[in-house]
Order: structure tokens, then sequence, then C-alpha cells
């Protein structure tokens, strides 16, 4: 069990009713309970950090509401809530801090990896996404009343200009944040056949664009956006998973195809775009700077792993196992300067399946 931080703003932000999304798809300190978004949204940042996404006031590329926009808004707003883990570049979990951790839990000498987590999100037709990431302090037993926040970091999105944002119709997307010569890459894929199931990964890089540390969430939506008004508790349909056996290489290493969207970054001052042209997409995995996690999921960090081959560029991708030999993928190609160029996100099927 765990707990989670927000921000302690106090100014609510009234959604408009939202329709319940799909069930199915043939085919994504202590604080009081109540947790407001701040208004209004800026550019992609956290208020856990001051190093937020540079932006500028004037801005020659506007974002329109497009149809592909309102699909993602309703597939991605909503209560989120599961579990989260660290792990290190090698793909190891990393242990919570032990001041966090229940006295009964060390005098077992059990160890802990999970955070439970919530990520209450809302989009609107602006464009503009906020959403908090909240870790709960873990408890002994089930005790849904004592939950208590521990950390919260929200994230914004609206400005046209700034750090990389793309999103897709499904409610996947991939976002790009900056802190200090560091960059988070989160990437956030729905599964295609059950809307109500999603994985967070995020990907932090170093300056020179090395695997730092990985953080994983594994989520389920509960329901309409309601600000992250209820600690989830013992209602949380999932469970801890940071410890649970990782993927492995034989189901990731193999031949694959599939159709990717693309949104392309380099040739476009709008850093929000819908991940919208389609492409055939073939690729090879092996195990160079691949990262075996649980759940299914893995992350690849590679130098000269884009479609052009090009050696200055480098890729990073994470994967989803949905199945023997079908998986969702997250590409994201920076440049030599570390300046994000294309962002894709594909089906996938190994090939002989």
């Amino acid at each position: 069990m765990t707990a989670a931080f927000f921000s302690p703003n106090s100014i609510i932000l009234s959604p408009p009713p939202q329709r319940h999304p799909p069930l199915r798809s043939s085919s994504a300190l202590q604080f009081p309970i109540k947790h407001r978004f701040s208004t209004p949204p800026a550019s992609i940042h956290t208020r856990a950090s001051a190093a937020a996404t540079t932006t500028t006031t004037a801005d020659s590329a506007s974002t329109s509401t497009t149809t592909g926009w309102a699909e993602f808004a309703e597939k991605v707003s909503g209560e989120w809530d599961g579990f989260g883990a660290d792990f290190t570049a090698e793909g190891q979990a990393v242990e919570l801090p032990e001041s966090v951790v229940p006295e009964a839990f060390r005098e077992w000498e059990v160890k802990v990896f999970d955070w439970q987590t919530q990520c209450p999100t809302f989009a609107d037709a602006s464009p503009s996404l906020t959403y908090r990431s909240v870790k709960l302090l873990p408890t002994v037993g089930c005790e849904a009343d004592a939950a208590t926040v521990y950390a919260s970091e929200e994230r914004r999105v609206s400005e046209p200009r700034g750090s990389a944002f793309a999103y897709a119709s499904t409610g996947c997307y991939v976002a790009e944040r900056r802190i200090g010569a560091s960059i988070e890459l989160e990437h956030c894929l729905i599964d295609p056949s059950n809307r109500e199931s999603r994985v967070r990964v995020v990907q932090l890089l170093d300056s020179e664009l090395k695997l730092a540390r990985i953080k994983v969430f594994v989520e389920q939506w509960y329901g309409p956006f309601r600000n992250g008004d209820q600690l989830g508790g013992c209602a949380v349909r999932d469970s801890a998973f940071a410890s649970t056996e990782r993927l492995e290489a034989s189901r990731v290493c193999r031949a694959w195809q599939g159709i990717s969207v693309v949104a392309r970054f380099d040739t476009s001052d709008n850093m929000i775009q819908e991940l919208g042209d389609e492409r055939a997409s073939k690729s090879t995995r092996d195990e160079g700077g691949l990262v075996l996690l649980p759940k299914k999921l893995w992350s690849s960090v590679k130098r000269g792993d884009g479609d052009n081959n090009n050696n200055d560029e480098t890729c990073c991708e994470v994967g989803w196992l949905l199945e023997e030999g079908r998986a969702i993928t997250s590409k994201c190609i920076f440049s030599s300067r570390a300046e994000v160029e294309e962002i894709a996100i594909a089906n996938e099927t190994a090939s002989g399946i």
C-alpha cells in the first residue's frame, strides 16, 4: 500500500459532465482529503521543481481544437488510481524510503517497493491538460480512512511552444519535461482492448541522454474527474507489482511490424501535436539498451536507432507486451542537440504471429 502528494492549492476546476469511456474496445504531508488544481494552466512543468518548460508570450503557431483532441480529452480525463514504483537504469526495483515504511513492516523485515498512487486528470478544449501524480503513505492492513498523501506533482500542458507533447485520440500521450540539464520523458499507453487500463512509464535521462532511472505507474480508470476528492485505499482494483517477475528478453528480442502514428517536431514550432500521420513500421529488437520490467513492460534507450539509423540520434522507447506477439510501443527520437525530432506510437505484431 502506498501514499501520494498533491498541490495544496484550493481553486477548483469545474469540468463539464463527462461520458464514461468505453469499458471495452475491440481494437490507454499530510494534506486534507480535498485537493484542487491551480489555475490557469501553463506549459508543462512540475510544482516539485522550479525547472519548468521555457515558454514565450507570443506564439506564431496556434493550436486548434481538433476532433482528435476532443477524443483524447474524453479518454484521458478521469480518476486514474493504481500503484507506482521506481527502478534503476538496470531495471532493479528501488525500495521506498525507510521513513515512510510502517514500523510493523520494518519489524517483520518486509521490503516495500510500491506506492499506492492517484492521478486525477482533466483535459479541456483549450486544448489544456492538467494532472497530478499522487503518492499515498503505506499502511498496515486495509486502512482506507487512514490514507495519507505523502507527495504530489502537478503537470500542465497548454502552451504550443515549449516542451514536446504528442497525443492520440485513444488517450495515449508522450510528454517531454526539462528539469535543469535532465529530461523526463513520460509515455502513457492505454490498452487497446481495455480503455480502463493504462501504464505510464517515465524515463529519466541525464544531460547526455543516458538513462538514469525509470518510474512505472500501473493504473485503472475509476470514474469521471473528481479532482482527487477521495483517496483510493482498499478500493484499488490492482496490486503492488515492483517485485513481481520481469519480462523475459526472448519475448521482446525479435522482428516486429505494425502501424505507427507519428508527430514530427523538427519541422514545426507547435510543440503540442496530434499523432496523426500513419506509416508502416518494421523493427528488430535486441538486448542493446533494453531494460526489462514487471507487468510485461520494457524500456530502451539507444543511440542511432531511429528509422534513418542516424548515429547522432537517440531513440527512447517504451513497450507493453499485451499478449504473446502483440505489443503497443512508444518511441521518441532526440537529435544530437537533445531536441525532440519525432514521437511515434505503434501497435505491433511479432513477425510470424
